[in-house]
């Protein structure tokens, strides 16, 4: 019933027409697939021995190929280094310095063609999938190694394919592993959730010296999800959300990135420490493989949009007398690992923070720096960069404790042994009472009234002293001096000492008077070896703000003197009062003992 609809003959003569060419194109392909298998595998084998000069070899499970697609699927393929052949090289001295393993899963390659590849040489692939990569990379210098095989990959594959072309390379889900023996201890380096495209791989006669192309491929795009790793002393630990590199572009693309403290290492340890974060980060004209071949960055800008940086001490750590010379902003450069150059870096909406424990105070406290823009210029390491221009520049707005607009230019000298450095600018008009979470714990006082006009300095210094100009502009400054109350965990006001600080020593305005010609205080800072660089710069303005405000050396001298006079006036009075008290206690049980002895004695007399 159901081919009723088949009226006429030639619809029957169609349909086993239609039929028996499909199934002789079906068997066709069998008998293709079983002939043509043997064949690809023997080819495969044979093109890698001849392009790793028979150091790898490689193997596979399964091999199928689709003729109608146009589609060949390899499946658990191993590509993996002939132990036998690697030690003979060493002894022939022609040993790489790396070799790899790779496992993959399965190997799909779509709109292949076969015949071209088998009798003209030539292989052409629209797309090939790796699906789940392993990669193992170990590093082990061969010191001996003297003759190296300069030919490019062309001139190594010429002899079996006139050129290849793939269009698009896919690596997906790779599990990546690099093994560094090249120092004292083995370095483990691991990745996951990496990604790999590769765009319009060409590898003839033309393209063996085309300096556009990163390993013959036009644009190799890289994608890393959610890396972690942590620092070699166990101290910090990095990540990143999102990395993407395209080599096309010549950018690097990073999200999320973010290095913190571990806190159950500083849970244990006295030493300071900080966290970082960077919403996005942006790196351009990044010649990777200069970076990859001879460990040399290269990029025209750096561009770092939004995060922070906070910097903070440990309570419990003792005093140090450690050198922090490597904290000064051109010792850091000088002290990256490989050739730098980048001509600008731009930060946008960054926050800076520093908080300090004060051990009289009991207390921490610091200072902010909010929603921070501006340019570095001259960011570089390298030799011949330096010898042109030694000086990297870095002009920044900010505001000060989220009040007042700062803004300042930084001049750093990247060769100098003294690692000198300048800077000056101009903070804005402020209340100075929003001091008080830093000149409370950290000075012991606290700002009751006062309003700020305009705060310059403009300061030369290097490791071993600064100095410079200071003139802080103010109306109507009061503070009121404070002690640790450690019962209470809090800080008490010191009345008398206030009222002598605010009437014989605070200059309340400067100028003096309307009209008059305004303070300024010139500073001369001897550095401590155990300061690091933001905290000289903060102590070298205070060294400034000081004498500005009435506490010159001078000045504090006499109030310590006066305070310490009243503290003796105040010790004898109690002592004093200690005395009157003793006598009247020492009377009081004189007359006791009288009346005792009287009772005692008319008793006796009554008996």
């Amino acid at each position: 019933m159901a081919l009723n609809f088949i009226k006429h003959t030639w619809q029957k003569v169609t349909i086993i027409t239609i039929g028996i060419l499909v199934a002789l194109v079906l068997i066709a392909g069998l008998l293709i697939n079983i002939y043509w298998s043997p064949i690809l595998a023997s080819k495969v084998k044979k093109g890698v021995a001849s392009v790793t000069d028979s150091l790898y070899t490689i193997n596979f499970a399964d091999a199928k190929l689709h003729i109608l697609q146009g589609k060949i699927i390899l499946y658990d393929i191993t590509f993996k280094p002939d132990t036998a052949v690697y030690n003979q090289h060493k002894k022939e001295h022609r040993a790489p310095d790396h070799l790899v393993t790779l496992h993959v899963k399965r190997l799909v390659l779509s709109h292949i063609h076969p015949f071209t590849l088998y009798f003209k040489k030539i292989l052409n692939i629209d797309q090939i999938i790796f699906s789940a990569p392993e990669i193992n990379i170990l590093h082990q210098p061969v010191k001996d190694t003297i003759h190296i095989d300069h030919r490019t990959l062309w001139e190594k594959i010429n002899k079996t394919l006139h050129w290849a072309h793939a269009g698009q390379i896919l690596l997906n889900d790779i599990n990546f592993r690099y093994d560094d023996r090249s120092g004292n201890k083995p370095v483990i380096s691991a990745l996951k959730e990496m990604n790999i495209k590769g765009n319009d791989l060409l590898i003839d006669s033309a393209t063996q010296k085309d300096t556009s192309r990163l390993l013959y491929f036009k644009d190799i795009v890289a994608n890393l999800h959610n890396y972690k790793w942590k620092t070699n002393d166990g101290r910090y630990t990095f990540t990143a959300n999102n990395l993407t590199l395209s080599t096309y572009k010549s950018q690097l693309n990073i999200e999320g990135l973010a290095l913190q403290p571990v806190n159950n290492f500083f849970k244990k340890s006295l030493k300071d420490r900080f966290k970082a974060g960077v919403d996005s980060l942006q790196l351009n004209n990044f010649d990777f493989l200069a970076y990859h071949k001879y460990n040399r960055l290269r990029a025209s800008s750096l561009i770092i949009n939004g995060g922070g940086l906070d910097i903070f001490t440990n309570p419990n750590k003792p005093v140090e007398h450690k050198s922090k010379i490597s904290s000064f902003p051109n010792r850091a450069i000088y002290n990256v690992p490989f050739d730098v150059k980048i001509d600008t870096v731009l930060v946008n909406r960054i926050k800076v923070s520093y908080s300090e424990y004060n051990r009289q105070s009991h207390q921490s406290g610091g200072i902010t720096f909010n929603n921070t823009h501006g340019i570095f210029l001259n960011v570089t390491t390298n030799k011949p960069a330096l010898q042109k221009n030694n000086i990297a520049t870095a002009r920044l707005t900010s505001y000060f404790m989220d009040r007042a607009k700062l803004n300042v230019l930084f001049s750093f000298n990247l060769t100098d042994k003294l690692l000198s450095y300048s800077y000056k600018g101009k903070v804005g008009p402020m209340d100075l009472q929003v001091l008080n979470p830093a000149t409370m714990p950290l000075a012991m006082f606290k700002v009751t009234a006062g309003t700020l006009r305009e705060f310059t300095f403009d300061i030369k210094g290097n490791a071993k002293k600064a100095n410079g100009t200071v003139a802080i502009l103010y109306n109507n400054l009061k503070i009121k001096l404070l002690r640790a109350d450690t019962a209470n965990d809090m800080l008490k006001r010191k009345t008398i000492e206030s009222m002598f600080a605010n009437i014989f020593i605070i200059k309340h305005d400067n100028p003096d008077k309307p009209g008059e010609v305004p303070r300024t205080t010139n500073v001369r800072y001897v550095r401590l070896d155990e300061y690091p660089f933001f905290k000289t710069i903060w102590q070298t303005l205070l060294a400034g703000i000081k004498p500005a405000v009435g506490l010159n050396a001078k000045t504090e001298q006499a109030a310590t003197a006066m305070m310490d006079k009243k503290a003796l006036k105040k010790k004898n009075r109690e002592l004093k009062k200690q005395t009157r008290k003793q006598r009247r206690a020492e009377r009081k049980l004189r007359r006791q003992q009288k009346r005792a002895e009287k009772k005692a004695l008319k008793e006796m007399q009554d008996d």
